[in-house]
């Protein structure tokens, strides 16, 4: 694909996670899914991991798959845990390798602790049974959590999990103090990337407390805000096409999507593309794109 053909209607999906954090597909999977469903320009976005990106990379360029390099990273704003996409940063740059190596040290400790309090609930052997589908302790998630009382009956599915557990006020439940929003999207910025706003219809906030969201994260040099993705309703792909104008940011777009049994969007499936009235950050980051031979 020559540059110029990317516009406000391309196939973008820069919202996507593989078995490096909490997905159920490997980058090689993904790779061939996206084309397979007619992404044109994909990023694969593991929470606070870049350690599939080489991966995904290879696996895109083997595909003929235009490729960003991508993170999810945890931040914690006003009391809530938010995310920052970071798109076209260099992943092999030492501070935001280091940072998100922070940012993940507390996951396993936080992990027993759930488990500690799952087992006060009357389920046991949680952690043992989360790792299992984590792999690597310092990325297990809730996402683990909730397989493990899928696979042992508890509930019937992810979402029954989300009701019953892991939630605040509800078994299994412990907060985990992320990132700055500073840090994390300076991490981004200084690897040559551009940070986004991922899903803000998801956060619950009040009209005060996302103004206060998107000015800091404006300050400190984030530049855009998904608008289409997987749990956007379309009153939410309004609301955020008018907040994408209103502060000149520019717009994302990804499914969000981590396994075909429990997304609710597979990858390049999204049924909405960004207004024409909106700025896409790909076009943005055209000199970061990986194209394929």
């Amino acid at each position: 694909m020559a540059v110029h053909a990317l516009h406000a209607q391309t196939n973008a999906d820069l919202h996507c996670h593989s078995t490096v954090s909490d997905g159920t597909l490997s980058p090689e999977a993904l790779a061939a899914r996206a084309k397979a469903n007619g992404v044109e320009l994909w990023a694969l976005t593991d929470h606070d991991e870049v350690g599939g990106q080489q991966r995904a990379m290879a696996a895109a360029r083997a595909a003929g798959l235009p490729y960003l390099t991508g993170v999810e990273i945890s931040v914690t704003f006003a009391g809530k845990v938010v995310h920052i996409v970071g798109l076209g940063f260099d992943h092999e740059d030492p501070r935001i390798v280091a940072g998100l190596r922070a940012t993940r040290g507390g996951r396993g400790a936080r992990a027993k602790e759930m488990s500690d309090d799952l087992a006060r609930a009357g389920i046991h052997g949680a952690y043992e049974g989360a790792l299992k589908f984590a792999g690597n302790p310092e990325l297990i998630s809730r996402t683990h959590f909730a397989r493990f009382l899928v696979e042992t009956g508890q509930c019937s599915d992810v979402p029954e999990v989300f009701r019953r557990y892991l939630t605040e006020g509800k078994p299994g439940f412990v907060p985990h103090r992320w990132a700055a929003l500073r840090d994390a999207v300076g991490w981004i910025v200084d690897a040559g990337g551009l940070a986004v706003i991922a899903h803000p219809g998801r956060y619950g906030f009040t009209p005060t407390e996302e103004y206060a969201l998107i000015t800091e994260f404006i300050a400190h040099g984030g530049r855009g805000i998904e608008v289409v993705t997987g749990s956007h309703t379309s009153g939410d792909m309004v609301q955020y096409t008018d907040t994408a104008l209103e502060f000149d940011l520019l717009a994302s777009r990804g499914s969000d999507f981590h396994s075909p049994e429990e997304s609710r969007v597979d990858v390049g499936k999204l049924d909405q593309h960004l207004s024409g009235r909106l700025k896409p950050v790909w076009g943005a980051l055209e000199h970061r794109i990986h194209w394929p031979a």
